[in-house]
């Protein structure tokens, strides 16, 4: 038996008077083959149509008169394993191997669907999210301070030396005055400089740091947290921080602080925040001009001045980066008292 469309191809060439030498050298192969399909009746066979495929002969295994015990058991534990279930098969008389029950067990076992993924979206001004991110330059490590608002996207981006409240709560400042207001909650994750502890998976309430709250009272925002192991719920931000180190820090080069502080606001400005968003299919920028820089509450008149915390050392030398430190600019000149008496009596003289 020999394929169909070669045997079709067979009749049709000789149905146009080729020679059996021809059609041999057009098919590929012997005149003797030729000679063979002709003369075995292979062409009288019905060729209007191929041939359906031969229905496949379920052959008997030793597995199958254990197969209901297998789904038994995986109907009321479908997470027992194979080796498992072989060796309570071997114990009822099962002799096949291990192999071909696991193959049928990858074929049966129970998958419970899914959990679908669902998307928080929130109101224009209603929510930013903020996040952390640390990332390794050649002249030290700097901790990315991501700042996304719920509604557009708008993203703020500040990398500082450290990552203590003093540098969040000034980040979140430059953040609003960027937005050129406040959204009315910010989500976190158990950032310690905000969330002192978490009793809500026993039953409590979650307890956040006496003086961010003071901060998030003088700015008029709630401070919202994600439950412990629930950072899916914060992906407005966490997809960013990826977005940050791909699109943005790998493949650059930066000349320290002052450089990196300069490229990353060109990065939002022309690339981050002029983009098509993959979620809302719109420009960010656009977005937020259009539906949420109105909605924001106003800024405070004034920066916000801790209570209890200590001021902040500013680091020596040409770069700073810690957007908007306040530099001092003040040098006091000091003489012995002695110089004093003498201008004093100079002036005396004078007089």
């Amino acid at each position: 038996m020999y394929g169909w469309d070669t045997l079709v191809l067979l009749k049709h060439l000789l149905a146009q008077g080729l020679s059996k030498a021809a059609i041999a050298e057009r098919l590929g192969v012997s005149r003797r083959i030729v000679y063979h399909w002709i003369t075995t009746g292979q062409l009288e066979r019905d060729l209007s149509a191929p041939p359906l495929p031969r229905a496949r002969v379920a052959t008997a295994t030793k597995l199958d008169a254990y197969k209901p015990i297998i789904d038994a058991r995986l109907d009321a534990y479908p997470e027992l394993s194979a080796v498992r279930l072989h060796a309570e098969c071997t114990a009822a008389g099962y002799t096949g191997s291990l192999t071909q029950l696991k193959g049928y067990v990858r074929q049966v076992r129970p998958r419970p669907e899914p959990a679908p993924i669902m998307r928080f979206e929130t109101a224009p001004g209603h929510q930013a999210q903020v996040d952390f991110a640390t990332v390794r330059f050649p002249w030290g490590t700097r901790y990315a301070l991501l700042v996304v608002l719920g509604s557009s996207r708008l993203l703020w981006v500040g990398f500082y030396p450290q990552q203590t409240m003093q540098v969040l709560m000034r980040g979140l400042e430059a953040a609003f005055t960027a937005f050129g207001g406040v959204p009315r909650e910010l989500l976190f994750d158990q950032l310690k400089a905000v969330v002192i502890a978490d009793e809500r998976p026993d039953g409590g309430r979650l307890l956040e740091n006496p003086e961010f709250l003071r901060f998030a009272a003088h700015w008029g925002f709630r401070i919202r947290a994600c439950r412990p192991y629930r950072a899916q719920t914060k992906g407005k931000v966490e997809r960013p921080v990826r977005y940050l180190r791909e699109s943005f820090v790998y493949g650059r080069e930066f000349l320290g602080d002052g450089d990196l502080d300069a490229q990353v606001q060109g990065w939002l400005t022309d690339v981050a925040n002029a983009r098509v968003h993959a979620t809302t299919r719109e420009v960010p920028q656009e977005r937020f001009e259009r539906d949420e820089r109105a909605t924001l509450q106003p800024l405070a008149l004034r920066p916000y001045r801790p209570l209890v915390l200590p001021a902040e050392r500013q680091r020596r030398g040409p770069e700073r980066s810690l957007r908007g430190a306040v530099p001092t600019g003040i040098t006091v000149e000091r003489r012995p008292l002695a110089a004093y008496t003498q201008l004093v009596e100079h002036r005396e003289g004078v007089a």
